[in-house]
């Protein structure tokens, strides 16, 4: 099958890319997913932006409108629409040049000019200061701004996203202080919104700079007998292949080396070195339908041996931004374990571009205007912060209970109750705090636990599986 789009990590030009070479990069990819429209908006806020910033230099000491071009990249990588690729490319001429946003809602539209002010407001917000009120009033205006019009924290994200990959021409007390924030609330808050692709660069490129000697050791061992692995993933592959084949489903599997951030999570959380993690590596089977899903598990279960407690259905229980996927870990046939996840090509394209697909362009021209269920979703959650911030006036609550709920959410633990109920529950929970998820007189009248037909502390720590 054809390679898709959302298949692909986002585009990294190379270093020293001519700007118009970076234009015609952009505008291919535009016309790649609406080759029918008038795309003189984007060509002409490259105009304004070059002329801007004609005078100013990246530290690197490439011409500025580099860094917008690549911003813009990003955003048509997420298939946005033409007043958000417009806003990146303009997305600093207000805060670094004597424009004026009258001037860019003059020579575009008011839309533009709306994420344009949002960006330079967001960029005037330091996440990283010691005052925990003053973090938690910026905190307060940038979840304000993005409900406001979600395509801004989009575009921040772009904007974080690459400047994290020039952060080496930074001092390295400003390479810290950027990958810290970027770890704690640009990548939590991609991954909050379904923006997978955004997500794991960012969280690879932060660990490169937190913990540049345990990057570029995992980089070493990742890449020593890459071509083992490969020949193992292209074998592994095949096999399934064939046997999906035969049952006359339509998919399309690939195999895929993990992210060095995720071996790196994976080795803090099991305590492991890297020469211990087996699973280096995950199969992806992308079908047509969630009956197809179940169905190739079935048939990935009897080509393999499954490890008990490995398998997820976040199918039946999707994660709180909305991520279906079922995810098995099986015994290869050499002995080697590895992950599968499988998922349908709707559920594929919303793990990888999460509430940016709801401004994907369609083919009459502008952005969808109506909100999917799942969008709805990743909205409420928004929601829920603004109403945290009504009603929690003490500052340091307030940033504790949204850095909670950025670095938690997607460590939720799913529980049954003996109906056959899902409770879901933040990380770290008890099954005490099951028991009052359920009602607080289960939770009062609890006197001890059973978890898996085991008897456990009640201060037993629940996971997953």
């Amino acid at each position: 099958m054809t390679d898709k789009k959302e298949d692909k990590p986002l585009e990294r030009p190379r270093d020293n890319t001519p700007p118009e070479e970076l234009l015609k990069i952009l505008l291919a990819n535009v016309r790649s997913y609406h080759p029918s429209d008038d795309l003189s908006m984007i060509e002409k806020a490259y105009e304004v932006a070059k002329e801007q910033h004609k005078d100013q230099k990246r530290k690197s000491g490439e011409p500025y409108i580099i860094h917008p071009l690549c911003v813009a990249i990003i955003l048509s990588d997420l298939e946005m629409d033409k007043e958000t690729i417009a806003a990146g490319l303009l997305h600093d001429v207000v805060e670094d040049t004597g424009m004026s946003l009258k001037q860019v809602e003059e020579m575009f539209n008011p839309d533009v000019a709306v994420l344009v002010d949002g960006v330079t407001k967001l960029t005037q917000l330091n996440l990283n200061t010691d005052k925990v009120e003053l973090q938690a009033e910026n905190l307060r205006k940038m979840f304000v701004s993005m409900a406001k019009d979600i395509r801004v924290i989009i575009i921040k994200l772009a904007d974080r996203l690459h400047n994290l990959r020039t952060l080496e021409y930074q001092s390295p007390e400003k390479r810290k202080e950027k990958a810290r924030e970027s770890l704690e609330i640009y990548s939590p808050l991609a991954d909050r919104l379904g923006i997978s692709k955004i997500k794991i660069e960012m969280d690879d490129l932060s660990l490169k700079y937190l913990e540049p000697e345990v990057y570029y050791d995992l980089a070493e061992k990742v890449h020593f007998k890459r071509e083992v692995r490969e020949e193992r993933i292209d074998k592994i592959v095949q096999e399934v292949r064939e046997h999906i084949e035969e049952s006359g489903i339509r998919a399309n599997i690939k195999g895929r080396i993990k992210h060095f951030f995720s071996i790196y999570k994976k080795m803090v959380n099991q305590n492991k070195t890297i020469d211990q993690i087996y699973d280096l590596f995950a199969i992806r089977i992308i079908v047509d339908t969630v009956k197809d899903c179940y169905a190739v598990l079935g048939f990935i279960h009897k080509l393999y041996t499954p490890i008990p407690g490995r398998f997820k259905d976040y199918i039946a229980m999707p994660k709180p931004n909305m991520y279906q996927s079922l995810h098995t870990t099986v015994i290869g046939k050499d002995g080697v374990p590895f992950e599968i996840q499988i998922r349908t090509f709707e559920m594929h394209r919303t793990a990888e571009f999460g509430i940016a697909a709801h401004w994907k362009y369609k083919e009459e021209g502008g952005s969808e205007n109506k909100a999917t269920e799942n969008e709805m979703t990743k909205m409420k959650w928004l929601s829920e912060i603004l109403e945290w911030q009504k009603d929690e006036s003490d500052s340091k609550e307030f940033m504790k209970m949204v850095k909670s709920d950025l670095s938690l959410f997607n460590e939720s633990v799913y529980c049954f109750t003996p109906t056959g109920d899902v409770k879901n529950l933040p990380a770290g929970s008890t099954p005490i705090d099951f028991a009052y998820s359920i009602h607080s007189a289960v939770g009062n009248k609890m006197v001890g636990a059973k978890v898996n037909d085991k008897l456990v502390p009640i201060e037993y720590v629940l996971h997953n599986g």
